[in-house]
């Protein structure tokens, strides 16, 4: 779930570079791309996966 909210922001972030949209200083495409890489990082973590490998039960 969290590396496709990352893909999401990368789109944003991408737009916004390449439409070259006039934003403020919080939505700026970098800082897009570093939430995005956040989340991307806790996605490779194992947090919000949903599953969980606990052992097999019998």
């Amino acid at each position: 779930m969290l590396a496709i909210v990352a893909a999401v922001l990368f789109l944003i972030a991408f737009l916004i570079n390449a439409a070259d949209i006039a934003t403020n200083d919080i939505f700026t495409s970098v800082n897009f791309m570093l939430v995005g890489l956040a989340l991307l990082a806790l996605h490779v973590a194992g947090i919000g996966s949903g599953w969980a490998a606990r052992g097999r039960r019998r």
